[in-house]
Protein backbone atom coordinates (compact mmCIF):
# COMPACT_ATOMS: atom_id res chain seq x y z
CA UNK A 1 0.00 0.00 0.00
CA UNK A 2 1.29 3.43 -0.97
CA UNK A 3 0.56 7.09 -0.33
CA UNK A 4 -0.40 8.95 -3.51
CA UNK A 5 -1.09 12.69 -3.88
CA UNK A 6 -3.66 13.70 -6.50
CA UNK A 7 -4.59 17.12 -7.89
CA UNK A 8 -7.85 17.52 -9.78
CA UNK A 9 -9.29 14.80 -7.55
CA UNK A 10 -12.86 16.06 -7.99
CA UNK A 11 -12.74 15.98 -11.80
CA UNK A 12 -13.89 13.22 -14.14
CA UNK A 13 -10.59 11.33 -14.28
CA UNK A 14 -9.36 12.33 -10.83
CA UNK A 15 -12.44 11.13 -8.97
CA UNK A 16 -12.37 7.79 -10.80
CA UNK A 17 -8.65 7.42 -10.03
CA UNK A 18 -9.17 8.19 -6.33
CA UNK A 19 -11.96 5.57 -6.15
CA UNK A 20 -9.68 2.98 -7.78
CA UNK A 21 -6.71 3.71 -5.52
CA UNK A 22 -8.68 3.74 -2.27
CA UNK A 23 -10.54 0.56 -3.24
CA UNK A 24 -7.15 -1.17 -3.39
CA UNK A 25 -6.14 0.15 0.01
CA UNK A 26 -3.84 3.00 -1.02
CA UNK A 27 -3.82 6.24 0.95
CA UNK A 28 -4.78 9.21 -1.21
CA UNK A 29 -3.84 12.81 -0.40
CA UNK A 30 -6.07 15.28 -2.26
CA UNK A 31 -4.63 18.70 -3.07
CA UNK A 32 -7.44 21.27 -2.79
CA UNK A 33 -7.73 25.02 -3.31
CA UNK A 34 -9.87 25.66 -0.21
CA UNK A 35 -8.90 25.36 3.43
CA UNK A 36 -8.54 21.64 4.21
CA UNK A 37 -11.74 20.21 5.69
CA UNK A 38 -10.65 16.58 6.01
CA UNK A 39 -7.56 14.69 7.10
CA UNK A 40 -6.79 13.63 3.53
CA UNK A 41 -6.79 17.20 2.14
CA UNK A 42 -3.77 19.45 1.58
CA UNK A 43 -3.93 23.10 0.52
CA UNK A 44 -2.45 24.37 -2.72
CA UNK A 45 -2.87 27.43 -4.94
CA UNK A 46 -1.94 26.38 -8.51
CA UNK A 47 -2.25 29.84 -10.10
CA UNK A 48 -0.45 31.51 -7.20
CA UNK A 49 2.33 28.92 -7.16
CA UNK A 50 1.93 27.79 -3.55
CA UNK A 51 1.88 24.20 -2.29
CA UNK A 52 1.87 22.79 1.23
CA UNK A 53 4.91 20.57 0.79
CA UNK A 54 4.28 18.80 4.09
CA UNK A 55 1.42 16.98 2.41
CA UNK A 56 3.70 15.68 -0.34
CA UNK A 57 6.47 14.42 1.94
CA UNK A 58 6.51 10.65 2.10
CA UNK A 59 4.24 10.13 -0.91
CA UNK A 60 5.31 7.44 -3.35
CA UNK A 61 3.88 9.40 -6.26
CA UNK A 62 1.98 12.49 -7.38
CA UNK A 63 -0.67 12.55 -10.09
CA UNK A 64 -1.36 16.03 -11.46
CA UNK A 65 -4.74 16.27 -13.22
CA UNK A 66 -5.66 19.86 -12.37
CA UNK A 67 -6.72 22.43 -14.94
CA UNK A 68 -9.65 24.57 -16.07
CA UNK A 69 -11.99 22.64 -18.37
CA UNK A 70 -11.05 22.99 -22.03
CA UNK A 71 -14.64 22.40 -23.17
CA UNK A 72 -16.44 24.19 -20.34
CA UNK A 73 -17.04 27.47 -22.18
CA UNK A 74 -16.26 29.48 -25.29
CA UNK A 75 -12.58 30.28 -25.76
CA UNK A 76 -12.34 33.99 -25.12
CA UNK A 77 -8.84 35.41 -24.75
CA UNK A 78 -9.41 35.60 -21.00
CA UNK A 79 -10.55 32.00 -20.72
CA UNK A 80 -7.67 30.75 -22.88
CA UNK A 81 -5.33 32.47 -20.45
CA UNK A 82 -7.10 30.76 -17.56
CA UNK A 83 -6.74 27.37 -19.27
CA UNK A 84 -3.03 27.99 -19.73
CA UNK A 85 -2.32 29.41 -16.27
CA UNK A 86 -4.20 26.65 -14.46
CA UNK A 87 -2.06 24.01 -16.16
CA UNK A 88 1.34 25.61 -16.67
CA UNK A 89 1.53 27.55 -13.40
CA UNK A 90 0.00 24.69 -11.44
CA UNK A 91 2.44 22.14 -12.86
CA UNK A 92 5.41 24.44 -12.23
CA UNK A 93 4.35 24.99 -8.62
CA UNK A 94 3.88 21.27 -8.02
CA UNK A 95 7.15 20.28 -9.71
CA UNK A 96 9.09 22.88 -7.73
CA UNK A 97 7.45 21.72 -4.49
CA UNK A 98 8.38 18.10 -5.22
CA UNK A 99 11.96 19.08 -6.10
CA UNK A 100 12.33 21.13 -2.90
CA UNK A 101 11.80 18.13 -0.62
CA UNK A 102 14.69 16.22 0.90
CA UNK A 103 15.54 13.19 -1.19
CA UNK A 104 14.32 10.77 1.49
CA UNK A 105 10.88 12.45 1.53
CA UNK A 106 10.60 13.19 -2.19
CA UNK A 107 8.00 11.31 -4.30
CA UNK A 108 9.56 8.84 -6.69
CA UNK A 109 7.22 9.55 -9.61
CA UNK A 110 5.19 12.44 -11.03
CA UNK A 111 2.44 11.51 -13.48
CA UNK A 112 1.52 14.80 -15.10
CA UNK A 113 -1.56 15.35 -17.20
CA UNK A 114 -1.29 16.41 -20.83
CA UNK A 115 -3.50 15.90 -23.89
CA UNK A 116 -3.49 14.50 -27.40
CA UNK A 117 -3.95 18.14 -28.42
CA UNK A 118 -0.13 18.16 -28.37
CA UNK A 119 -0.19 16.86 -31.97
CA UNK A 120 -2.70 19.35 -33.35
CA UNK A 121 -4.37 18.55 -36.67
CA UNK A 122 -3.12 15.22 -38.09
CA UNK A 123 -5.73 14.52 -40.77
CA UNK A 124 -5.63 10.86 -41.85
CA UNK A 125 -2.00 10.53 -40.72
CA UNK A 126 -1.52 8.33 -37.67
CA UNK A 127 0.89 9.72 -35.07
CA UNK A 128 2.47 8.32 -31.93
CA UNK A 129 4.75 9.70 -29.23
CA UNK A 130 7.62 10.16 -31.70
CA UNK A 131 5.69 12.86 -33.61
CA UNK A 132 6.51 16.54 -33.05
CA UNK A 133 4.10 19.05 -31.59
CA UNK A 134 1.54 20.60 -33.91
CA UNK A 135 0.62 24.26 -34.30
CA UNK A 136 -2.01 26.32 -32.55
CA UNK A 137 -3.29 27.02 -29.06
CA UNK A 138 -3.59 23.44 -27.77
CA UNK A 139 -0.21 22.18 -29.06
CA UNK A 140 1.63 25.20 -27.63
CA UNK A 141 -0.25 24.78 -24.36
CA UNK A 142 0.73 21.11 -24.11
CA UNK A 143 4.39 21.89 -24.86
CA UNK A 144 4.51 24.49 -22.08
CA UNK A 145 2.43 22.28 -19.75
CA UNK A 146 4.86 19.40 -20.05
CA UNK A 147 7.87 21.70 -19.93
CA UNK A 148 6.70 23.14 -16.60
CA UNK A 149 7.44 19.78 -14.94
CA UNK A 150 11.18 20.20 -15.54
CA UNK A 151 12.13 20.93 -11.89
CA UNK A 152 10.85 17.52 -10.77
CA UNK A 153 12.59 15.70 -13.63
CA UNK A 154 15.85 17.54 -12.98
CA UNK A 155 15.62 16.53 -9.31
CA UNK A 156 15.63 12.88 -10.35
CA UNK A 157 11.89 12.24 -10.06
CA UNK A 158 10.58 9.84 -12.71
CA UNK A 159 8.26 12.05 -14.75
CA UNK A 160 5.49 10.82 -17.05
CA UNK A 161 3.14 12.79 -19.32
CA UNK A 162 -0.31 11.40 -20.12
CA UNK A 163 -1.46 12.70 -23.50
CA UNK A 164 -5.10 11.78 -23.02
CA UNK A 165 -7.69 11.42 -25.77
CA UNK A 166 -11.49 11.84 -25.62
CA UNK A 167 -12.63 9.98 -22.51
CA UNK A 168 -15.77 7.88 -23.02
CA UNK A 169 -17.87 8.43 -19.90
CA UNK A 170 -21.38 9.50 -18.99
CA UNK A 171 -20.00 11.38 -15.97
CA UNK A 172 -18.42 14.32 -17.76
CA UNK A 173 -16.18 15.55 -20.54
CA UNK A 174 -17.23 15.66 -24.18
CA UNK A 175 -18.96 12.29 -24.03
CA UNK A 176 -20.93 13.33 -20.98
CA UNK A 177 -22.65 15.86 -23.25
CA UNK A 178 -23.03 13.49 -26.19
CA UNK A 179 -24.83 10.68 -24.37
CA UNK A 180 -28.04 12.65 -23.55
CA UNK A 181 -28.28 13.89 -27.14
CA UNK A 182 -27.89 10.43 -28.63
CA UNK A 183 -30.26 8.85 -26.11
CA UNK A 184 -32.87 11.43 -27.13
CA UNK A 185 -32.37 10.52 -30.79
CA UNK A 186 -30.74 13.87 -31.56
CA UNK A 187 -27.22 12.64 -32.20
CA UNK A 188 -25.36 12.87 -35.47
CA UNK A 189 -22.07 13.63 -37.14
CA UNK A 190 -20.21 16.90 -36.65
CA UNK A 191 -19.08 18.65 -39.80
CA UNK A 192 -18.39 16.14 -42.54
CA UNK A 193 -17.69 13.41 -39.97
CA UNK A 194 -14.39 12.43 -41.55
CA UNK A 195 -12.22 13.76 -38.74
CA UNK A 196 -10.58 11.16 -36.49
CA UNK A 197 -11.56 11.04 -32.83
CA UNK A 198 -9.03 9.22 -30.64
CA UNK A 199 -10.99 7.92 -27.66
CA UNK A 200 -10.34 5.99 -24.46
CA UNK A 201 -12.74 4.35 -22.00
CA UNK A 202 -12.65 5.90 -18.53
CA UNK A 203 -11.79 2.46 -17.11
CA UNK A 204 -8.73 2.24 -19.37
CA UNK A 205 -7.72 5.83 -18.62
CA UNK A 206 -7.56 5.07 -14.90
CA UNK A 207 -5.86 1.71 -15.46
CA UNK A 208 -3.23 3.34 -17.70
CA UNK A 209 -2.47 6.06 -15.15
CA UNK A 210 -2.01 3.42 -12.47
CA UNK A 211 0.18 1.36 -14.80
CA UNK A 212 2.42 4.39 -15.41
CA UNK A 213 2.42 5.27 -11.72
CA UNK A 214 3.38 1.78 -10.58
CA UNK A 215 5.80 0.62 -13.31
CA UNK A 216 9.38 1.63 -12.59
CA UNK A 217 11.43 2.78 -15.56
CA UNK A 218 8.61 4.40 -17.53
CA UNK A 219 9.03 8.12 -18.20
CA UNK A 220 8.27 10.72 -20.83
CA UNK A 221 5.11 11.00 -22.95
CA UNK A 222 2.51 8.27 -23.30
CA UNK A 223 -0.60 8.55 -25.46
CA UNK A 224 -3.65 7.49 -23.49
CA UNK A 225 -5.85 6.64 -26.45
CA UNK A 226 -7.38 3.34 -27.56
CA UNK A 227 -5.40 1.55 -30.29
CA UNK A 228 -8.19 1.86 -32.87
CA UNK A 229 -9.15 5.53 -33.42
CA UNK A 230 -12.19 6.06 -35.63
CA UNK A 231 -13.73 8.88 -37.59
CA UNK A 232 -16.54 10.93 -36.11
CA UNK A 233 -18.90 9.34 -38.64
CA UNK A 234 -17.91 5.83 -37.49
CA UNK A 235 -18.28 6.76 -33.82
CA UNK A 236 -21.72 8.26 -34.45
CA UNK A 237 -22.80 5.01 -36.13
CA UNK A 238 -21.51 3.00 -33.15
CA UNK A 239 -23.41 5.23 -30.70
CA UNK A 240 -26.57 4.63 -32.71
CA UNK A 241 -26.08 0.85 -32.69
CA UNK A 242 -25.35 0.58 -28.98
CA UNK A 243 -28.09 3.00 -27.88
CA UNK A 244 -30.53 1.82 -30.56
CA UNK A 245 -31.33 5.35 -31.60
CA UNK A 246 -31.35 7.08 -34.98
CA UNK A 247 -28.38 9.31 -35.82
CA UNK A 248 -29.95 11.44 -38.53
CA UNK A 249 -29.04 14.87 -37.20
CA UNK A 250 -25.83 16.54 -38.30
CA UNK A 251 -24.25 19.80 -37.17
CA UNK A 252 -22.68 21.66 -40.11
CA UNK A 253 -19.19 23.04 -39.57
CA UNK A 254 -20.27 26.72 -39.96
CA UNK A 255 -22.85 26.27 -37.19
CA UNK A 256 -20.27 24.74 -34.85
CA UNK A 257 -17.88 27.59 -35.54
CA UNK A 258 -20.54 30.21 -34.86
CA UNK A 259 -21.57 28.57 -31.58
CA UNK A 260 -18.19 27.39 -30.25
CA UNK A 261 -15.83 29.92 -31.77
CA UNK A 262 -12.17 28.86 -31.81
CA UNK A 263 -12.98 25.74 -29.77
CA UNK A 264 -14.83 24.34 -32.82
CA UNK A 265 -11.43 23.61 -34.33
CA UNK A 266 -10.90 21.01 -31.61
CA UNK A 267 -14.24 19.35 -32.47
CA UNK A 268 -13.80 19.47 -36.24
CA UNK A 269 -10.07 18.77 -36.22
CA UNK A 270 -8.72 15.30 -36.91
CA UNK A 271 -6.38 13.59 -34.43
CA UNK A 272 -5.44 10.00 -35.29
CA UNK A 273 -3.30 9.22 -32.24
CA UNK A 274 -1.85 5.79 -31.42
CA UNK A 275 -0.69 4.52 -27.98
CA UNK A 276 2.54 2.95 -29.21
CA UNK A 277 4.64 3.41 -26.06
CA UNK A 278 1.79 2.37 -23.77
CA UNK A 279 1.34 -0.92 -25.61
CA UNK A 280 5.10 -1.50 -25.73
CA UNK A 281 5.23 -1.05 -21.94
CA UNK A 282 2.94 -4.06 -21.51
CA UNK A 283 -0.38 -2.29 -20.93
CA UNK A 284 -3.48 -4.05 -22.24
CA UNK A 285 -6.75 -2.27 -22.93
CA UNK A 286 -9.95 -3.69 -21.48
CA UNK A 287 -12.00 -1.76 -24.07
CA UNK A 288 -9.92 -1.27 -27.22
CA UNK A 289 -13.00 -0.92 -29.48
CA UNK A 290 -15.53 1.88 -29.42
CA UNK A 291 -18.64 -0.22 -28.86
CA UNK A 292 -17.10 -1.83 -25.79
CA UNK A 293 -16.09 1.59 -24.47
CA UNK A 294 -19.63 2.91 -24.96
CA UNK A 295 -21.20 -0.10 -23.22
CA UNK A 296 -18.73 0.26 -20.33
CA UNK A 297 -19.83 3.87 -19.92
CA UNK A 298 -23.46 2.78 -19.75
Amino acid sequence: MRRIAVTGASGLIGSALVRSLTADGHEVVRLVRHEPRAADEVRWDPEGGRVDTAGLAGCHGVVNLAGAGVGDRRWTDAYKQRIRDSRVNGTAALAEAVASLDEKDRPRVLVNGSAMGYYGETGDRAVDESAPAGEGFLPSLCVDWEGAAAPAREAGVRTVFTRTGLVVSREGGAWGRLFPLFQAGLGGRMGDGRQYWSFIALHDEVAAIRHLLETDGLSGPFNLTAPNPLTNREIVAAMGRVLRRPTLFAVPAPVLRSVLGEMAGDVLGSARVLPTRLLESGFRFAFPEIEGAIRAAL
